[in-house]
């Protein structure tokens, strides 16, 4: 399944948005547009529809709470709200799901306001209205609208598919720091993982088969982007029994030397993690500027590569960037780029790349790349060489 329609409201950067998505989207725009926090509206669902461990107000508080996650421009109406269809294929017209759920927050005393269900509504592929909240029992329990059908293994089974398919995204910005130094800084992880400190124990949690044919993968695809990293495999400690991943680095000695994760490039840690998170599952797949610490020749040939692992798993991803070289693919479709353009209103605009006139025009009367139409509509207008010299 993949999610082809979103809409928002008041949601952090973004007063209203509606847009169709494709099964590859790239989100671009510039700094503080509102990229990840697009991402994290995925990361919201999952959170909110996890029946252990997560539900509406832990995924709320995690964010630190209503204020943080509302919009700055939702002055007069303070509601958010969020709605997502899910289809089964791309050739179903009809989705085969429609969720939505609103969120306000309680009149009272600022410290004792707590965020509770405005409305929670799911439709089916025949449009039937399954569910509409506040419904009866709400209305007299109103303690009820703390929580969300969706995390309610009791109410939820007419559509418990939806909470199961949220459950499943996966969001992967490895920091090759957090990686190296995991030991000292134990204890401190956040939940969820989302930076890749865990990343070693979660390929120790892997089926072992499973591991060695993900293992295999990377070290065909690696064998290209690192040739002198030969052997990538899996090994625990024989001391302490801590998870590591080894190669052999190719050097004037025979044999080379053995080397261990904490020696790699922060490149090839990324790069290793990226290839395992596309071979991690089938759900829908959040990737933030993967191409950071990597080498522009494999920055250009990433879109084909996530293409090819898509089709493969039959997953949706959704990628963040600022590179010019990831978006330099011709086969990349303007449907395919979401363009985030920050306003003067505290609030930001996403539009499909293939809606803008002038980028359109760009592509039917020059023979250049996506990149070369979006990125410069992404380019601060007021940021130039005489702003850094001037500095």
């Amino acid at each position: 399944m993949w999610i082809s329609n979103l809409k928002l409201k008041n949601w952090r950067n973004f007063t209203q948005v509606d847009v169709d998505l494709q099964k590859r989207q790239f989100l671009v725009g510039p700094n503080a547009s509102g990229k990840s926090n697009f991402l994290d509206v995925f990361r919201f669902l999952r959170d909110v529809g996890r029946q252990t461990g997560g539900g509406l107000q832990k995924a709320i508080a995690t964010r630190g709470s209503m204020k943080k996650i509302r919009c700055l421009s939702a002055r007069q109406d303070s509601e958010i709200s969020i709605s997502v269809s899910i289809s089964e294929s791309e050739n179903d017209p009809i989705p085969k799901w429609r969720y939505e759920i609103g969120i306000i927050e309680e009149v009272g005393p600022r410290s004792q306001r707590r965020p509770r269900i405005s409305f929670e509504r799911v439709w089916d592929s025949n449009g039937k209205q399954i569910l509409n909240r506040p419904n009866k029992e709400d209305k007299e329990d109103e303690e009820r609208l703390q929580q969300t059908y969706l995390e309610q293994v009791n109410n939820n089974r007419q559509f418990r598919e939806i909470g199961k398919y949220f459950d499943k995204i996966t969001y992967m910005h490895l920091v090759p720091q957090l990686l190296r130094h995991a030991d000292e800084i134990k204890g401190n992880s956040l939940e969820d993982d989302p930076f890749g400190q865990g990343f070693l124990n979660n390929m120790a949690e892997t089926d072992e088969d499973i591991r060695n044919s993900r293992l295999e993968t990377i070290n065909k695809i690696m064998k290209y982007a690192t040739p002198r990293l030969e052997n990538i495999s899996f090994e625990h400690d024989q001391n302490n029994g801590k998870p590591h991943i080894t190669a052999i680095y190719n050097h004037w000695r025979l044999h080379g030397a053995r080397q261990r994760e904490d020696q790699f490039s922060d490149g090839t840690l990324r790069l290793i993690a990226l290839i395992w998170s596309l071979l991690d599952g089938d759900s829908l797949l959040l990737l933030e500027e993967p191409e950071l610490s990597l080498h522009s020749g494999i920055v250009e040939n990433l879109a084909e590569f996530l293409y090819r692992a898509q089709q493969r798993k039959n997953r949706q991803i959704l990628i963040s960037t600022h590179s010019s070289d990831l978006l330099s693919n011709k086969g990349i479709g303007l449907e395919e780029i979401l363009l985030l353009t920050p306003t003067r209103d505290e609030d930001t605009k996403v539009l499909v790349a293939s809606q803008e006139k002038n980028i359109m025009s760009l592509l039917r009367n020059t023979d250049i790349s996506p990149a070369e139409a979006v990125i410069p509509s992404t380019n601060p207008s007021n940021f130039s060489q005489q702003t850094i010299f001037d500095f």
